[in-house]
């Protein structure tokens, strides 16, 4: 007879009825036990042969039996083995004659039974197993040799059990007070139910249950929190507690838990308390969604699950053009455990609704504390009605007897004034003041004169200072924030405004708590999470929760709404201006140490690339740059600012980027749009920026937070929550200046600045990596200003350009030095010195030099010799900047900041050896030492640093712009300072403009000018002694051996004398003699 298939085929002629049975094994423990102790009675065991191992069941192939003796071993010494191995006696090296050793059974003195309940309420934040980002997970519970299994939900990554597994009559052998001081372990281990395949194995804990051995025993076995690991990653939380009850007849089991079906609940005593609870759902909208099966998320809502209902919201037409939703404002009443501890998640289930019907879940999130969310809607609104006035009519009618007609008009001169666009705003009332009050006349006169004597203070300072208007910029305001006044001039002598320096993120310093006082952001996640991988996100859902207890009584009212005064869902137009300051110790990119840094910005589709205007080899480089984008808020929310190094011939390299959530910024309480300046101005440096008045900030505010006010009682007194605030004790100590705005606006601005909003500020964002994720690269010191095109158009920009130098000439006429030590002595045994000087402003490379005064015996020297040293000079600052070349390969040059110093050395010049140095002066351009108008009056003592020199005058050559006189040089080779020369000279300083107006060469060159410059008239006995033969013989032989040389000549006169004389006489006296 042929098998019988499954698949039906044509050659068939016969079938018959196929019935599909699941089988499984239930094992009952008692029927388990049972068989084991009767496994242990004595009796026979069977093998095949004798040779082989005997068991206790007889089997078919079984051929021999022994009988089985039970019997006690008890160890003769306590140093005996625990098991003992059993030989013939005839072993031998070659082999050894095994026996089967004997079965061995370990027994016990007291065996107790128990009883174990294992409460498994509920888990949250599982891992996501499955496709569609959720897990049917269920549990399996293991203690000793017992286990049981979970109900499987199906579907959610926060299952909620509810349920009771009881393992009845355990056999535990011991000491039971042993076992209550160190109970066993409960295995609890999570799984994911696949209906093909295994189980996927979620995590794993170990927890010890409360052991009560007496009726007695009152303790509660508490639902805590515990965490699973899947490895060494925390793979959730279970809730749960354990019981371990004693079976004797002095322990009474507590009754058996309530079922739900089959299966047993969480008894009332150890479940959460349950309260009515409010749960109010600001579902603001979705954010960066990516995209689902290759086509994007463009109509999505919102599913959140709680304490096991579940609501949704309604669906957003188009993310593209609008992702807030229509109606954000969600309510649901549900049931929650009145302790914290117990409160369960809220899910968050996110569906793209799509073509014929589909809705497939595209992101998913859980929300596990939600302790941050509770609040109390009535006691909130009795706080506030408390700091309210009791009388608000009398309040706002203070002051004055007038009335106001029908038309809001006060007959007594006073005026109601709103923000535009505020509606209804007859809360804001101007209150003129009473002229009349002799007293507050008084005051005012006395105010008025302090104003007048601190104004006359502040003109004797400017006098003295002396700096021009234009010099005070940003910048100064920047320097005078952070410490560095030398670099802010008078800044804060003239009662200018400081900002506020942060040393991290704006939205993560301490008051302001990430700006999600209006929602925040929740990052969604998809798909199957894997060991080996991070999870990424899939996109952001905005939103805020709120929750607070219902009163028990179901006909009783409901408190008042939490999520009030909401701003319109709909896209915003916005212009967003970014302003970089600086950055701070980049990482070097190149390979010489340094980078060449520039910015990159990204705002929706519209993009920046600064690659320009790199600066090269820097690694704090000043950016001073402002870049003005317009955008739709929150269409366009994430700014992305990033910092790149310019390469030449490769591609550029990525230094760090810093995000920022602008919509945060513009939704927040806080105002985090504008920082608040310090003074309301109309003009000058500290001009208001900002797109509203202080007045119409304030009003809006006050109309937003539902305070009342502010009244207004004439231009320099408020009031608003019933506080006072006076223009005077604002402006006590203040030092006026003809910036400033009207009173009114002032008093408006310092009431803000008593609240808690954003002032003006600077931010320093850490920038990271995409390369190298969670490794700081360096800072970036910038801010951010949003001004909502409804608001009106913005103020004028910031301009926090770098401050560019001015270029400058120095022209400095070396006329005459004096007192200029001798360093040589010459063949004739004279002192004198050669001298010559040099001069050059340190970071230049050109050094320039005189012509060499010959021979000077009397250290005196005359030159009318100019040196021209152009140069680049930032006024406000106080230094030259430098630009140079680091090698001659380089293709940039690098700028360095040094103080303006003018080097003069004076030198011994030496035909065949090196030159000697004699003498240095060293002059700070922007503090210099006046000059001595006669060299006797030229000492050490002028020099800045000497002893002694305390009440010496200093100068400013870029405020005195020339200068004419004597100035000591001096050495310090032997340990101590020592004079060793004068230098008389001009020295004056002239912009570029006035240079090319005023030229004048290096030298005595064309075109000697500004001054003219003639030959300098030096001495006859100044002359190059190899160059100029006839001058060394009449100077230097003549002056000093004129007497030897004469005397020497009269010498050879006579001597020749003689010689003719004796050559002669003879001849002569032979004729005499002789005759012809």
């Amino acid at each position: 007879m042929a098998s019988w298939g499954a698949v039906e085929k044509t050659y068939h002629l016969c079938r018959r009825r196929r019935w599909v049975r699941p089988r499984s094994l239930v094992a009952d423990p008692k029927q388990l036990e049972k068989k084991k102790k009767d496994a242990m009675v004595e009796g026979w065991e069977y093998a095949p042969i004798f040779g082989m191992k005997f068991h206790a069941s007889e089997r078919k192939m079984d051929m021999v039996r022994r009988r089985r003796f039970h019997r006690k071993m008890v160890a003769e010494s306590p140093k005996a083995s625990a098991v003992f191995s059993m030989g013939g006696e005839g072993d031998d090296d070659d082999g050894k004659n095994e026996m089967s050793a004997p079965r061995l059974f370990l027994t016990y003195k007291h065996t107790h039974k128990y009883q174990l309940r294992v409460y498994l309420y509920q888990a949250r934040d599982l891992i996501a197993s499955d496709s569609d980002s959720f897990s049917d997970p269920f549990a399996y519970v293991t203690f000793l040799s017992r286990s049981q299994k979970s109900e499987v939900i199906k579907h959610t990554l926060c299952p909620s059990w509810d349920q009771t597994l009881i393992y009845d009559e355990i056999e535990i052998q011991g000491d039971p007070m042993a076992l209550q001081a160190n109970p066993p372990d409960i295995c609890i281990e999570a799984y994911d139910f696949d209906t093909f395949g295994s189980n996927e194995f979620l995590g794993r804990t170990l927890c010890k249950p409360i052991v009560k051995l007496d009726s007695s025993d009152t303790r509660v076995a508490r639902l805590a929190w515990h965490n699973l690991y899947r490895g060494s990653e925390q793979a959730g939380e279970l809730l749960a507690s354990f019981e371990l009850f004693l079976m004797s007849e002095n322990m009474d089991l507590p009754f058996m838990p309530p079922m739900r079906g089959n299966l047993y609940q969480v008894p009332s005593g150890i479940r959460p308390v349950m309260q009515r609870t409010a749960v109010e759902l600001l579902c603001w909208g979705v954010r960066n969604m990516k995209k689902f099966q290759l086509a994007g998320v463009t109509s999505p809502s919102i599913e959140f699950e709680i304490g096991g209902k579940i609501i949704e919201s309604k669906v957003i037409k188009n993310t593209r053009k609008n992702p807030n939703f229509d109606q954000p404002l969600l309510f649901v009443e549900v049931d929650l455990p009145k302790e914290e501890l117990y409160t369960p998640p809220i899910n968050i289930k996110v569906r793209d609704h799509r073509a014929f019907g589909r809705k497939p879940i595209v992101g998913t999130s859980c929300i596990k504390d939600l302790s941050t969310f509770r609040c109390d809607p009535i006691a909130d609104a009795a706080a506030a009605e408390g700091d309210a006035p009791e009388n608000p009519d009398e309040l706002q009618t203070a002051g004055t007897n007038g009335q106001a007609d029908g038309q809001g008009q006060r007959t007594d001169g006073g005026s109601t004034g709103s923000a535009p666009g505020d509606g209804d705003a007859s809360h804001v009332v101007m209150i003129p003041e009473d002229e009349k009050d002799g007293a507050g006349a008084k005051v005012k006169k006395d105010k008025k004169k302090k104003k007048d004597d601190k104004e006359g203070e502040g003109d004797e300072k400017t006098k003295k200072k002396d700096i021009l208007e234009e010099e005070i910029d940003w910048w100064s305001k920047y320097y005078a924030s952070c410490g560095e006044l030398e670099k802010a001039g008078d800044y804060l002598e003239r009662g200018y405004d400081k900002l506020v320096i942060y040393p991290g993120e704006l939205e993560k310093q301490e008051d302001y708590d990430e700006f999600g006082d209006f929602c925040n952001t929740f990052e969604l996640s998809r798909g199957k999470q894997k060991e080996d991988e991070e999870s990424s996100g899939v996109g952001e859902f905005k939103g805020l929760f709120r929750l607070y207890p219902l009163p028990g009584d179901l006909k009783a009212a409901l408190p008042p709404k939490v999520f009030q005064h909401l701003p319109p869902s709909i896209p915003v137009e916005c212009v967003v201006r970014i302003y970089i300051i600086k950055g701070i110790d980049l990482q070097p990119q190149d390979p010489s140490g340094f980078s060449d840094p520039f910015l990159k910005i990204k705002l929706g589709r519209k993009r920046i690339n600064d690659d320009d205007n790199y600066i090269p080899n820097t690694l704090n480089p000043v950016f001073g740059k402002m870049f003005e984008i317009k955008t739709f808020l929150p269409v366009h929310k994430d700014l992305l600012v990033s910092v790149w190094d310019h390469d030449l011939l490769s591609s550029d390299d990525i230094i760090g980027e810093t995000h920022i959530d602008l919509e945060n910024r513009f939704l927040t309480k806080y105002r985090a749009t504008c920082g608040l300046q310090e003074t309301y101005n109309t003009t000058g440096p500290n001009q208001w920026r900002d797109s509203q008045t202080p007045r119409e900030v304030l009003e809006e505010y006050c109309k937003k937070n539902s305070i009342p006010g502010p009244f207004y009682f004439g231009t320099n007194k408020l009031t608003m929550d019933s506080k006072m605030f006076n223009l005077a004790d604002f402006e006590a100590e203040k030092i006026h200046n003809e910036h400033e705005g009207p009173e009114d606006q002032r008093l408006a601005l310092y009431t803000l600045r008593t609240l808690p909003m954003v002032k003006e500020h600077l931010e320093t964002r850490p920038l990271y990596s995409p390369l190298l994720p969670g490794i700081e690269q360096g800072k970036l010191q910038m801010f951010v200003d949003i001004f909502p095109l409804t608001m009106g158009p913005p103020g004028p920009p910031i301009d926090v350009m770098p401050r560019q130098p001015k270029k400058y000439v120095l022209r400095v006429v070396i006329w005459n030095t004096k007192d200029v030590i001798l360093d040589e002595t010459s063949i004739t045994g004279e002192r004198m010195s050669d001298i010559y000087l040099k001069g050059w402003l340190p970071g230049q490379d050109e050094k320039q030099e005189t012509d060499v005064h010959y021979r000077s015996l009397n250290g005196e020297g005359n030159f009318n010799w100019r040196m021209v040293f152009p140069f680049e000079y930032i006024p406000p600052e106080k230094v030259m900047v430098i630009k140079k070349k680091e090698h001659f390969w380089s293709i940039d040059t690098t700028e360095t900041h040094m103080p303006p110093v003018l080097m003069l050395q004076i030198w011994d010049n030496d035909a065949f050896s090196p030159d000697d140095w004699l003498g240095t002066l060293e002059l700070n351009l922007q503090h210099m030492p006046s000059p001595a108008k006669k060299s006797r009056q030229c000492t050490l003592k002028m020099l800045p640093d000497a002893e002694g020199s305390g009440d010496r005058d200093m100068i400013s050559l870029f405020e005195q712009k020339r200068v004419n006189g004597w100035w000591p040089c001096m050495s310090e080779e032997t340990g101590e300072r020592e004079l060793t020369g004068k230098i008389e000279m001009e020295i004056e300083l002239v912009t570029e403009q006035e240079s090319e107006e005023r030229p004048a060469a290096v030298a005595r060159d064309d075109p000697n000018a500004n001054p003219t410059l003639e030959p300098p008239n030096r001495p006859e006995t100044s002359f190059n002694w190899f160059m100029s033969p006839w001058k060394t013989l009449k100077f230097i032989i003549w002056n000093n051996y004129k007497w030897y040389i004469i005397g020497g000549l009269l010498l050879l006169l006579l001597i020749a004398f003689i010689a003719l004389l004796l050559y002669s006489v003879p001849g002569e006296i032979t004729t005499k003699i002789f005759g012809n």
